[in-house]
């Protein structure tokens, strides 16, 4: 199980210099023997968190306050989304109507004004479970808590008194909520964080891919692109551009400035179900089975290479393969996913 991964990385301090000194000269040759090392100045290593949520290094350590996994709107009657852009991770899932929602997840910074928050889903175990994610929304159907609480994720909801919640004067409801993180973070006890949520490629690593061979696998599959059009639904796509180094929303809704910049992208095909409850318009509430295993596009740079997800139970981390079995990491840094239902989801690159 992914639980038993380490969050350190080991990172090389310099070793000290070490000053020769001169020995008295022998009585035949006045010849000079160096001075035996100071082993308190020699090599050492240091230990250094890295981020489970980005896979990059946290110099300080761990943040004292858990993972904070926001739910987000994201329609325009929910715009403009604020603090997106200071979220470690973040991810796009279905609702219902065809319609889908954010869940950001916050831990390295706790913004003092995230919006705007709507409610909690049954998907929401398997999104914030591998990290102890405590997850922070407005309300949910009275299902939806028991099943998530039966399951063990902490939940901050307005609709049960949870602090630092207010409305947006110029919204509202129920596109009104904005949350105060630093608020919650007062009350909120840090949770375990068994392991990273993605397995990252280490820094030092060469990213290379051998050519197929008699001794190495096939490459997995590659094309290049620098715009892609991720479709969820009829009436939902999500369309993204390569700008620099990071892939952008380019209809996305978040305030000027403030939307996530993504290192990679990842689209995760995945089955969806009945969550087995209406919203109040009286459509059928869907939930994104996120666990088993499924296709996978990940975007980095100009990159799109195929791979297979594997997620074997819902508090478990997220790994990939190759078509030809082989592991695939993630490079460091912040990551979007696309939580695109199977056989319904649809990806045009371009």
């Amino acid at each position: 199980m992914l639980g038993g991964m380490k969050l350190r990385l080991l990172v090389a301090v310099s070793a000290a210099a070490l000053t020769l000194t001169a020995c008295s000269s022998s009585s035949d040759g006045g010849t000079k023997e160096p001075a035996k090392p100071d082993a308190s100045k020699g090599t050492a290593k240091k230990l250094v968190e890295i981020s489970p949520l980005t896979g990059r290094a946290l110099p300080n350590g761990r943040p004292a306050n858990p993972v904070f996994v926001v739910k987000v709107e994201n329609t325009e009657g929910g715009a403009p989304q604020y603090g997106l852009n200071k979220a470690d991770m973040v991810m796009e899932e279905l609702v219902e109507g065809g319609l889908t929602r954010l869940a950001a997840f916050y831990y390295s910074n706790l913004p003092s004004k995230i919006g705007h928050v709507r409610s909690l889903r049954d998907t929401d175990i398997g999104i914030a479970s591998p990290v102890g994610g405590q997850v922070v929304a407005s309300g949910g159907a009275a299902g939806t808590y028991k099943r998530v609480q039966r399951a063990g994720v902490k939940v901050f909801s307005e609709d049960a008194g949870s602090p630092g919640f207010s409305s947006d004067p110029l919204k509202v409801r129920p596109y009104n909520r904005l949350i105060d993180l630093k608020t919650v973070a007062k009350k909120a006890k840090a949770t375990k964080i068994l392991g990273p949520y993605l397995p990252w490629t280490p820094v030092n690593s060469s990213t290379k891919t051998p050519a197929a061979g008699a001794t190495n696998p096939a490459p997995p599959l590659q094309r290049k692109a620098r715009r892609a059009n991720v479709r969820f639904s009829n009436s939902t796509a999500t369309s993204w551009k390569l700008a620099g180094s990071t892939w952008q929303r380019t209809n996305g809704h978040a305030a000027a400035g403030q939307d996530f910049k993504a290192n990679t992208m990842i689209v995760m095909f995945c089955r969806v179900g009945d969550a087995g409850y209406t919203d109040p318009a009286g459509n059928p509430v869907p939930e994104t089975k996120f666990e088993g295993k499924g296709r996978a596009l990940v975007f980095h740079g100009s990159t799109v290479t195929e791979v297979v997800w594997h997620k074997p139970s819902l508090d478990e981390a997220i790994t990939f393969a190759t078509k030809a079995g082989e592991p695939y990491t993630i490079h460091p840094g912040k990551v979007f996913f696309e939580l695109v239902p199977k056989g319904d989801g649809k990806v045009a690159l371009g």
